[in-house]
């Protein structure tokens, strides 16, 4: 009989036995022997709490107020029979749409023009981010301002997120992580942790959380599991540290939040050439929508906390204590970046810059605001 807990957010979660859970349903995982994060990666800086923003001890899921799972179980949200017939298609539950991407798309490229800017993001999604590009990347990490922004059309979604890729061409591997609001995925219009992952641009193989097999919890942290509390605007604010690091030695990329709380790993099994370095990293927010780009009109769906990147603290959306990480091991503030946005007067990005300061990453927007995003 498994053990489960009532959340009181509606989510049911499941303590699975952990050398039972879905990942090794994958058929390159039949023999996987897991594989704890290594202690090397657990020594991370700590999240700065300037600018009158909680520490992280506040942030927690609403699952775990009901209680914890067994020792040697893993909690997962349960994903009931309503989930799967929102799903255009079982076989695409859990997936984003696939990315067809615009004929003028090149391949790896170092000027970060705007045409650079919508090679990296496909059509039906709309994004403001920072992004940094190199050869071997093997970490990535950022303090994630929490917000719960309007979802307007029933298949849009909205993430503030990173990504690791392994290129910009219209074929890439990515790995990701962040908050996302998707009703058509969990049935609400609540924040949430997820995770992704795809070794074929969205095409086909990959998927979010744990809906198809492939990413190894190892963690108490649910994937897909409600977060709180929310920043609120002129208000306080809350933030969580989301940080993905590779360990060269096994190909693995393993997550944890909070600095040093491991959730799991994407064994290097399910991976190409991404199990041995990224070279694009990009922190910012993503909307999904077939009402975007030079769709009229345009989705209301909010990005970040719904007010443009100018709006600055206690309104927009920020990430800080922006890192990567090469094969130096250092933990180091990206250079060169860049702020980009694919529609500027719908969802914005910027780069704050203070004097003694380290920059502060700001984006998003309300979507349609007529006439400037009609």
């Amino acid at each position: 009989m498994t053990f489960f807990l009532q959340s009181e957010d509606g989510d049911i979660i499941d303590c699975i036995d952990i050398y039972k859970q879905p990942a090794f349903d994958h058929p390159a995982l039949k023999n996987h022997t897991i594989k704890m994060m290594p202690n090397f990666l657990l020594e991370s800086e700590n999240s700065s709490t300037k600018d009158g923003s909680e520490s992280e001890s506040t942030i927690f899921q609403t699952w775990q107020k009901s209680g914890s799972c067994p020792k040697g179980t893993v909690p997962i949200r349960r994903i009931l029979k309503e989930d799967l017939l929102r799903a255009a298609s079982l076989h695409r539950f859990g997936q984003k749409p696939p990315a067809a991407f615009n004929n003028s798309t090149k391949g790896f490229n170092l000027n970060f023009s705007d045409s650079f800017a919508d090679s990296l993001n496909p059509e039906h999604r709309s994004s403001s981010y920072l992004v940094t590009m190199g050869y071997n990347y093997i970490g990535a990490q950022a303090d994630i301002n929490v917000w719960n922004p309007k979802v307007d059309l029933p298949d849009d979604f909205t993430t503030a997120q990173i990504w690791l890729k392994n290129n910009n061409n219209p074929n890439f591997e990515s790995v990701e992580s962040g908050w996302m609001v998707n009703p058509k995925l969990y049935g609400d219009k609540v924040t949430r942790f997820f995770v992704y992952w795809t070794r074929d641009s969205y095409k086909s193989i990959g998927c979010f959380d744990l809906t198809c097999p492939g990413f190894i919890q190892t963690g108490q942290v649910v994937l897909g599991g409600t977060i709180g509390p929310l920043s609120s605007k002129q208000g306080q604010q809350y933030e969580f540290n989301v940080g993905i690091f590779l360990d060269p030695n096994s190909g693995n990329w393993y997550l944890k939040v909070k600095n040093n709380i491991p959730v799991g790993y994407w064994p290097a099994e399910i991976l190409g050439s991404l199990r041995h370095s990224a070279i694009l990293v990009e922190w910012g927010g993503q909307v999904s929508s077939t009402n975007i780009k030079n769709k009229r009109p345009h989705t209301g769906t909010a990005m970040g906390s719904g007010e443009l990147a100018n709006g600055g603290f206690q309104k927009a959306c920020f990430m800080r204590n922006i890192r990567i990480q090469d094969y130096s091991l250092q933990l180091k503030y990206p250079y060169p970046t860049r702020a980009m946005a694919n529609e500027r007067n719908c969802y914005s990005s910027v780069i704050d810059v203070k004097k003694g300061m380290e920059p502060v990453f700001y984006f998003g927007g309300p979507g349609r605001r007529p006439p400037y995003c009609p």
